[in-house]
């Protein structure tokens, strides 16, 4: 096998045809969602509640589907992470995750539930007041922005068809925001019923094949360093142990609370995200599993490519089409439902009393936040892996304990003290990067600073348990 490869000339036939029937099901599919937007009178407008979350009809399969298609789009990130470090990437970026997700089923999802509202900033406002909704949409936002996923899609389209990976962004975040402005969230969800099939399939055919063809652990243990087996991977203790922090993030992440607002009850919600982590653990299995084998064969490739080119050259023709457009399905899934996510932010959450039309000015936000996030991806220095963790940490660092603690004692954390607490957090954590030595933050990541400023900040000056009465009731 070879370490790079024009993907033009192994494709067969049988491959085109494949990928295309997968683009049509779901560009199908999309259209379905669009069509079962319309209202029944023709001449009303669309409901802020139908265009941003179904109409609060979600139901499990639906959900199951959208939830788990969400969170992959970062596959060349995963990848480049198994490629350096081994099963520390299954660690970070499973491991953590699912104790999370068990987290939020069992402890915050009936809250989540209760205050029937329809974004995460909108869940700040009823707990703490317009003032920090307005704080929490811009951290929302600049934590949704799908930098990482249309950079992923710009090289996707340059390794397939040769495209630049600018031009790629740019086609790819158009043909998105046309069928994410038209039929909203419902098309957003129906698009990933199929992607959430071809993606799954895909990483499970990529491992069954490689076990097949080299054999199973001896021939990794033989063929990677013995670091790719630690849990570490060679990282300190404390890098690591931050991503467990930082997965803490699912118990406030915006289209985690997205899909639990849009879902017809919180039964739906608990099985939905019980049933999503067994399928979020497979998949994961696959995907470390598949990088592992192509770090083994192809040694020399590029970190983030590898495991692509080392499919392409591993499977027979058909299902050669079938993985790519399986790829394609993992970056579109998150790329959608980040570009919504962060255009409802901006056009909800932060200039709704500027327009009258709530669905309009999202509209024309999705070819906004579109822009900007290849803008910012233009600009890109650093890994995939750099990206979530500095995004992912100051959003946890910021919003994490003054959300939970707000939903378990509402009343008790002013408005003022979240919003004191949050960009305090957010100072704080500034400075520590930028100014404190390298030899300190190798050992004291900069999300440590930020939580426990947080944490101490609310501790401190939150209400006596005699000084508030929660107004919220959980059923």
């Amino acid at each position: 096998m070879v370490a790079d490869l024009n993907v033009l000339t192994y494709f067969h036939w049988a491959d085109w045809l494949v990928f295309f029937a997968v683009l049509t099901l779901t560009a199908a599919a999309a259209l379905y969602g669009a069509k079962r937007l319309k209202t029944k009178d023709k001449t009303s407008p669309r409901t802020p509640l139908d265009y941003l979350l179904m109409g609060r009809q979600l139901t499990l399969p639906l959900f199951v589907a959208t939830l788990v298609a969400t969170w992959y789009g970062g596959i060349f990130g995963v990848n480049e992470i198994t490629f350096n470090y081994g099963i520390y990437n299954f660690v970070t970026q499973g491991l953590f995750w699912y104790a999370a997700y068990l987290l939020f089923a069992f402890f915050v999802a009936k809250r989540v539930v209760a205050f029937q509202a329809l974004t995460l900033p909108d869940l700040t406002r009823q707990l703490f007041g317009p003032k920090a909704e307005k704080v929490a949409a811009w951290f929302t936002f600049f934590y949704m922005l799908p930098v990482a996923y249309v950079l992923s899609l710009g090289m996707f389209l340059h390794m397939v068809f040769g495209l630049t990976v600018t031009t790629g962004m740019i086609l790819g975040m158009l043909s998105v925001g046309v069928f994410c402005a038209w039929g909203g969230f419902r098309s957003i969800v129906f698009s990933d019923v199929i992607q959430f099939t071809v993606m799954c399939l895909s990483v499970l055919m990529v491992a069954l094949f490689s076990l097949h063809a080299f054999g199973g652990l001896g021939f990794l243990k033989a063929n990677l360093p013995a670091s790719h087996f630690s849990v570490t991977g060679g990282n300190s203790w404390a890098n690591t142990l931050v991503w467990g922090f930082v997965a803490l993030s699912a118990l406030i992440d915006p289209s985690f609370y997205q899909r639990c607002f849009a879902a017809k009850n919180l039964d739906t919600v608990k099985k939905g995200v019980l049933i999503s982590t067994a399928i979020w653990f497979l998949f994961d299995l696959c995907t470390t599993a598949g990088s592992l084998y192509a770090r083994a064969v192809l040694p020399q490739a590029a970190p983030g490519q590898a495991y692509f080119f080392y499919s392409i050259q591993l499977l027979p023709p058909g299902l050669r089409g079938f993985f790519v457009a399986g790829i394609l399905s993992i970056i579109l899934s998150t790329l959608d439902s980040f570009l919504f996510i962060a255009s409802n932010t901006l056009s909800f959450d932060l200039l709704r009393n500027r327009f009258r039309n709530v669905v309009r000015s999202n509209r024309i936000s999705i070819f906004v936040v579109g822009a900007l996030s290849i803008l910012i991806a233009l600009q890109l220095g650093g890994s995939f892996k750099e990206i979530w963790l500095v995004l992912g940490s100051y959003f946890s660092a910021c919003l994490l304990v003054p959300i939970l603690l707000g939903q378990a004692q509402p009343g008790r954390i002013s408005e003022q003290l979240f919003i004191v607490s949050s960009l305090s957090s957010a100072f704080v954590m500034t400075l520590w990067r930028y100014l404190a030595p390298a030899i300190w933050q190798q050992h004291i990541a900069p999300f440590y600073i930020g939580v426990s400023v947080s944490l101490i900040i609310l501790l401190c000056f939150r209400k006596g348990a005699h000084e508030y009465v929660s107004h919220i009731t959980y059923r």
